[in-house]
């Protein structure tokens, strides 16, 4: 009986090595994808820096499945050394350590980084004249959004002002201060003229409202993309109406040597918009 039962046992065990092991086996080949084939990509070694010129230190080649390979990626690092007749590139923009290099984040050999390459589709760059003042105290780096407000002047008369602000436009992004281009600077600087990109009816807006009358920007929060209906804004509206300028503005003065009593002379002087009220009798 034990050799029997021995005998059993083995051809049992001789039935699992070649039937059954060999079926799992062809199972989990069968199930197993199929392998994915490789492209070579050039990414970034390291971080490279805005207007930074490319050398072969700063990138490197791997292999990623094509389907996850970026349109227009370079295949080889001589590729992106020679663009144009082996000239190194420059960065347009800032790239990040295994970021795959594209030719729309990279100039030309000898070339420096340009707005022109930040500029999106249909949209122009425009740059107004400002100051540290009305150019948000410097603080208005490219990348950032702004408003433009306009500051005019009514009257005809250039002793009297009739003051009024209107936004022209509003949420467009600064392409540039003075000659600062690079969207990764962080140091506010007193500028003269801001680069904004703008459509081509708004750069008209942008022409016309600069010879009406002073322009400053309006720092608009990260984020904030929403345009507000704004009304004009005059000095009635600033100071609370002509009639409350002069209730809040207007001092008496005793004439000199004037008589006490009732029949003191007083003359009323108002400050703001409208003539001086007319002394008691006159």
């Amino acid at each position: 009986m034990s050799l029997g039962a021995s005998a059993a046992l083995g051809l049992g065990a001789l039935f699992v090595a070649k039937v059954a092991l060999p079926a799992r086996s062809n199972v989990a080949v069968a199930a197993a994808p199929a392998p994915v084939s490789g492209v070579s990509v050039v990414v970034a070694a390291k971080d490279i820096k805005y207007g930074e010129r490319l050398d072969a230190g700063h990138l490197k080649l791997v292999q990623m499945p094509r389907d996850a390979a970026p349109a227009g990626a370079f295949a080889s690092i001589n590729q992106v050394l020679a663009q144009d007749n082996g000239g190194a590139p420059v960065a347009l923009a800032p790239i990040l350590a295994r970021e795959a290099l594209l030719p729309t984040k990279l100039s030309g050999p000898g070339a420096r980084p340009s707005v022109a390459a930040e500029i999106g589709p249909g949209m122009r760059a425009y740059t107004i004249g400002v100051s540290d003042i009305s150019g948000v105290g410097g603080h208005a780096l490219p990348g950032d959004r702004v408003d433009v407000v306009l500051m005019r002047n009514l009257s005809d008369d250039d002793s009297h002002k009739v003051l009024q602000a209107e936004v022209v436009i509003q949420n467009v992004r600064v392409l540039g201060v003075d000659l600062n281009a690079d969207p990764t600077s962080n140091k506010p600087e007193a500028p003269s003229t801001a680069t904004l990109e703008v459509s081509v009816r708004d750069a008209q807006k942008l022409a016309v409202a600069a010879d009406l009358g002073s322009l400053s920007l309006a720092l608009r929060a990260l984020g904030q993309a929403e345009v507000e209906d704004a009304a004009p804004v005059g000095a009635r509206e600033v100071v609370g109406g002509a009639a409350a300028t002069q209730a809040a503005s207007a001092r008496r003065w005793r004439a000199p040597g004037g008589t006490g009593g009732s029949g003191r002379s007083l003359i009323t002087i108002v400050e703001g918009e409208g003539g001086a009220a007319k002394a008691p009798g006159e």
